[in-house]
């Protein structure tokens, strides 16, 4: 007899899956500065590898293993929501100078800031490597975007 209570493991997964091992693999490609890394929560290492070229490349290829593992993790700390972490992701790595992740998560006049300044001359694009998770994270929990 089936019980209808029980949640089986892909459908949990289908609900908290927040990153993408895919976008992880792919970061990972260029994993030696610690893209991947940051893209998972892990900041600290994510500067470690960046300034390391990923341990001399070897924490790089062990990487490559760890990534199913890191996606769990991540998966399970951060919180699906209205805003989709890979945009986030892909917008801050690509567009970051411009400000287009913070107006993705409803921080538009950080994003207009951003626009005007080069990314607060490139420093604040460092700090939302290390941070942006967690912005995408507090967006989720909240309600509606504000004018921030």
């Amino acid at each position: 007899m089936k019980d209808n209570n029980v949640m089986h493991r892909t459908d949990i997964e289908r609900v908290t899956d927040t990153h993408s091992i895919t976008v992880g693999y792919i970061l990972w490609i260029f994993g030696f500065t610690g893209s991947h890394r940051f893209y998972y929560g892990k900041p600290i290492s994510g500067t470690i590898w960046f300034c390391t070229l990923g341990l001399l490349g070897i924490g790089w290829l062990v990487d490559l293993f760890l990534i199913p593992h890191m996606d769990q993790e991540a998966d399970q700390k951060y919180h699906t929501g209205k805003y989709d972490y890979n945009v986030a992701w892909i917008l801050l790595t690509y567009l970051g100078v411009f400000g287009v992740h913070r107006i993705y998560v409803g921080r538009y006049l950080h994003g207009i800031i951003y626009f005007l300044t080069g990314g607060l001359f490139f420093l604040g694009v460092i700090y939302d490597f290390w941070h942006l998770n967690e912005m995408v994270d507090e967006e989720n929990r909240s309600g509606p975007p504000l004018y921030r």
